[in-house]
C-alpha cells in the first residue's frame, strides 16, 4: 500500500510539468539570503515584501496543487473544472513581480538608514522548477549626528518648546530611521491638533536630510513653515482654535429620538475649550459603539476672520426593535433533541440608546438507557429579560471618565425550568454587572457586582430516590449535594486582554490574548448570618430564608498565543488553569462550578466529561457526569493551522491536561491532586481538524485520539502505541476556535 502512495505522488509531481509553458517554471521556493546582519533586519521582515509565493502547503504538502493536477488539460470537461476549482493552479514564476519585490526591499532598507543597501536576485533552476532567491547586502547604517529645530511660525516654536519638552521620538546617535521621522512628524501634528491648532496638519512638518562626505553620519533638520490658507498666496503663522456653538441636528422628521443630556453627555467636545483632535475622534466613537445610533457626522465651520469654530453634529437613530430567532440541534451523549430560541430588543427604550431585550428558549431531547421511569423525554424552557445602560450606574463614577471607556451596566434575570423523568429542576438567576475597555479597546473588563443563583429541586422520580439519592447518596456526597435546593450569590471579577482589540478574532492572525478572572460567593451571607446567630441545617450549614448557601473562592488563568510559520501556516498554543476552593459553609463545590475535561475546547481525545479527575475510573455511566469533575484544572494544547483552499482551514492538534479534586472523595478514588503523581496523571491526546471560516463564525470540526489515558494501567495506558477507534476516537463539532 505504501509504495502505492509513493507512486501516485511521485507521478502527480511529474505530471505538473505539462502545466507549464516552454519557458515558465514552477516556483518552489523563496529563500532570503543576508551577506550580514541577518538579527538585525529581523523587524523589517523582508520576506513579506515579496510579492510572488509558492503554492499553498498542507502541513507540509502542496495538497492542493496535486488536486489541480487531476484536472487533466480538457478544459470541456466538468471534472476538469471541478478539480481545479478545488485545487490550486501552479504558480508560474514572475520576473516582473520579483523586480518589483527587490525594489521594495531595498525602499524599506533605505527608510531604515541603510542607504547603499542592494538586493539581488537569483534564481535556481531543478528542471521545471525554481528556487528564488534574494541576495540582501545592506551595507553599513546611516545614524543621526546632529538635530536641529528650524521653525518659522514663533507661535508654534513657543507652545512645542513649552508642552513638548522630553516627548521627542528623535535623540542625536539614533540610527537613520524613516518610519520614526514619519512618527514624529505625525506625534508633534496630533499635539498640535489636540491644544487647538484646527488646520494643523503633518504636511507642515519636513525633514532635510544631509550626508556628510566619508561618514555614515548625517545633519537632520526639521523645519515647520507658516500657514497657507486655500486659494491665497500670502503666508501666516498658525492660530489655535476655540469652539463656539454647537448645534444638535433634528434628524429627517423634524424630531430628537434621544433625550436632550444623551447627545451632551457623549460629546466631548465643549463650547469656549480649544479645539481638540482627540475629542472629536473620541466623540464619533462614543456614538457609534451605541447600539441606538446609525449614523453620526460632526462638521466644523469657521467663523470668517475669527479663530472661532462652530460645531453642527447630527446623530441618526436606528430601528428601535430586532427580532431574532435561532434553532439548534443537540446531541449530549448520544441523545438526539431540538431547540429553538428567540429574542426581541428595544434598542432605544429610555431615549438615551439603553437596550432591553426579552429572550425565550425551549428545548426537547430525548433521552436513552432509562429503566424504570414513567416517559423518555427532557424539556426545557428558559426566559431571560436584560436590560443594558450604556453608562456606568455608580454615582462616584465620573461621566466623562465612563463614556472614554465605552462603559455598560447591565441588569439581567432569568429563568430556567428544567423536567427530566428522574427529576425536575427550577433555576432563578439575578446579576447586575458592569464592563468598560481600556487601552484602545485591547483591555476588558467585567465586575459582578453580584450574581444570585437560586436552584429548586421541586420534584424528584421514586426510583431515582431509591437508586441514587437514598443508597449511593448516603456514600455519594457530590452526587446528593447537586440534587438539593441551593443559593449561590457570586461576586467577581474578569480581566481579559487581546493585542488585536477588543472586537477582533485571532483566526490566521499573530495574536495573543490573556485572561484572568476571580469570583467568590457566600461572604456576605455568612457575614449577615453569623452576626445574627443564623440558624443551622441538621448538617450544620448555615441558611438564608431555609435555604443553605454555598461558599467558595475561584481563580481562573488563560493565555493564547498564535503566530505565522509562513504565507499559509500558523502555530497556535494555550494554557488554561483553574482552581476552586469550597469552605465555610461549603465542602464541595456547586455542579455549575466544577471543572471537567474533554470535549471540543479541551483534551480532544475524551467527550465532555469523560476525562478525570486524575486517574479516576468511572463506574456508573448513568451518574459520571457528576463524578468526572473537579476543584482544579489543567489544560494545555498546541495547534499546527494551515490554509487549505477557498474557505477550508486544517489543523493537527496535541492536548493535554485533566482535572483533580482538592479534597480526597470516597466515590472519587485516585482523583485528588497530589504534587508528587499529578504530572503522571495527565491525559494526552492528539488529530486533526477541519476549520470553514465563515467571515462571521468559524464551524469546526475535530477528530481526537487518545494518546496517554491516565485511568488505566500498563498496555491501555499508552493508547498511541495500542489504538483502539472505538475506545480512543472522540469527533467534535463546534462554532469557534478552541482559543
Amino acid at each position: 500500500m505504501a509504495l502505492h502512495i509513493i507512486y501516485i505522488c511521485v507521478v502527480a509531481s511529474c505530471s505538473v510539468e505539462k502545466y507549464l509553458g516552454e519557458d515558465e517554471y514552477l516556483l518552489k521556493n523563496v529563500k532570503m539570503n543576508y551577506a550580514e546582519g541577518k538579527k538585525e533586519l529581523k523587524d523589517y521582515n523582508l520576506k513579506s515584501y515579496n510579492q510572488q509565493q509558492p503554492n499553498t502547503k498542507w502541513l507540509g504538502g502542496k495538497v492542493p496543487l496535486r488536486i489541480y493536477t487531476l484536472s487533466g488539460l480538457d478544459t470541456t470537461k466538468w471534472t476538469c473544472k471541478m478539480w481545479r476549482k478545488i485545487g490550486e493552479a501552479p504558480v508560474v514564476f514572475s520576473r516582473d513581480k520579483a523586480e518589483s519585490s527587490r525594489g521594495n526591499m531595498r525602499k524599506v532598507l533605505a527608510n531604515a538608514g541603510y542607504l547603499g543597501a542592494k538586493v539581488g536576485i537569483d534564481t535556481v533552476t531543478y528542471g521545471k522548477r525554481l528556487t528564488l532567491k534574494y541576495v540582501v547586502n545592506q551595507g553599513e547604517r546611516y545614524y543621526v549626528k546632529s538635530i536641529e529645530r528650524d521653525i518659522e511660525d514663533e507661535g508654534i516654536d513657543s507652545v512645542l518648546k513649552a508642552v513638548d519638552r522630553g516627548e521627542s521620538l528623535l535623540w542625536n546617535g539614533m540610527p537613520l530611521d524613516i518610519n520614526r521621522l514619519n512618527e514624529e512628524r505625525n506625534r508633534i501634528a496630533s499635539k498640535l491638533r489636540s491644544i487647538g491648532y484646527y488646520k494643523f496638519t503633518r504636511d507642515d512638518i519636513k525633514f532635510r536630510i544631509d550626508t556628510l562626505r566619508g561618514s555614515k553620519q548625517v545633519d537632520l533638520t526639521m523645519k515647520i513653515g507658516l500657514h497657507l490658507e486655500n486659494g491665497r498666496s500670502d503666508f501666516e503663522p498658525h492660530r489655535p482654535y476655540y469652539i463656539g456653538k454647537i448645534n444638535y441636528l433634528a434628524e429627517s422628521d423634524g424630531k430628537y429620538h434621544f433625550r436632550k443630556h444623551f447627545y451632551s453627555s457623549n460629546t466631548l467636545i465643549k463650547e469656549g475649550e480649544p479645539y481638540n483632535d482627540n475629542h472629536t475622534k473620541q466623540t464619533y466613537s462614543n456614538f457609534q459603539r451605541l447600539p441606538g445610533v446609525a449614523f453620526t457626522s460632526i462638521v466644523f465651520n469657521e467663523r470668517p476672520q475669527t479663530d472661532t469654530i462652530d460645531v453642527v453634529m447630527q446623530v441618526n437613530h436606528g430601528r428601535p426593535y430586532s427580532i431574532g430567532a435561532d434553532l439548534e440541534a443537540t446531541n449530549t451523549a448520544g441523545d438526539l433533541g431540538a431547540a429553538i430560541s428567540g429574542t426581541i430588543s428595544h434598542k432605544n427604550v429610555f431615549r438615551g440608546s439603553e437596550t432591553a431585550s426579552l429572550k425565550l428558549r425551549e428545548a426537547y431531547e430525548m433521552i436513552t438507557g432509562l429503566e424504570g421511569y414513567d416517559g423518555h423525554h427532557y424539556i426545557e424552557f428558559g426566559a431571560e429579560a436584560k436590560l443594558t445602560f450604556p453608562s456606568f450606574l455608580l454615582p462616584f463614577v465620573k461621566k466623562d471618565w465612563a463614556v472614554r471607556h465605552n462603559s455598560t451596566s447591565e441588569i439581567s434575570l432569568q429563568y430556567n425550568l428544567q423536567n427530566r423523568p428522574e427529576f425536575h429542576r427550577r433555576v432563578l438567576t439575578g446579576a447586575w454587572r458592569y464592563r468598560w475597555l481600556a487601552n484602545k479597546r485591547r483591555v476588558q473588563h467585567r465586575f459582578d457586582l453580584l450574581e444570585v443563583n437560586y436552584v429548586y429541586m421541586p420534584w424528584m422520580s421514586k426510583t431515582f430516590k431509591e437508586q441514587y439519592i437514598d443508597s449511593l447518596g448516603k456514600t455519594n456526597a457530590i452526587l446528593k449535594y447537586n440534587y438539593e435546593n441551593l443559593l449561590i450569590t457570586k461576586m467577581g471579577y474578569i480581566y481579559t486582554y487581546n493585542s488585536l482589540g477588543a472586537t477582533q478574532q485571532t483566526f490566521g492572525k499573530t495574536a495573543h490574548t490573556f485572561k484572568i478572572s476571580i469570583e467568590t460567593s457566600g461572604n456576605m451571607l455568612r457575614a449577615m448570618t453569623g452576626m445574627v446567630n443564623g440558624k443551622r441545617n441538621d448538617k450544620g450549614q448555615y441558611t438564608f430564608c431555609g435555604i443553605a448557601y454555598a461558599q467558595y473562592v475561584k481563580f481562573d488563568f488563560d493565555y493564547a498565543k498564535s503566530f505565522r510559520l509562513d504565507y499559509n501556516n500558523s502555530l497556535a498554543w494555550h494554557i488554561n488553569f483553574g482552581i476552586a476552593y469550597p469552605y465555610g459553609n461549603s465542602t464541595i463545590l456547586p455542579f455549575e462550578k466544577r471543572y471537567f475535561s474533554g470535549g471540543a475546547n479541551s483534551v480532544r481525545g475524551w467527550l465532555v466529561r469523560r476525562l478525570g479527575p486524575g486517574a479516576y475510573k468511572g463506574a456508573d455511566q448513568r451518574i459520571n457526569f457528576i463524578n468526572q469533575s473537579g476543584d482544579i484544572k489543567l489544560d494545555m494544547s498546541m495547534e499546527v493551522r494551515a490554509y487549505l483552499f477557498w474557505k477550508l482551514h486544517g489543523a493537527f492538534f496535541v492536548d493535554a491536561g485533566n482535572v483533580w479534586t482538592i479534597r480526597e472523595y470516597e466515590d472519587q478514588p485516585e482523583g485528588e491532586f497530589r504534587f508528587d503523581k499529578f504530572w503522571k496523571q495527565m491525559a494526552l491526546a492528539y488529530g486533526i481538524g477541519l476549520r470553514f471560516n465563515m467571515d462571521f463564525f468559524i464551524l469546526r470540526f475535530d477528530l481526537g485520539m487518545k494518546a496517554i489515558n491516565p485511568a488505566y494501567e500498563g498496555r491501555d495506558h499508552f493508547p498511541i502505541y495500542h489504538p483502539r477507534l472505538s475506545r480512543d476516537l472522540a469527533f467534535h463539532f463546534a462554532v469557534g476556535m478552541p482559543f
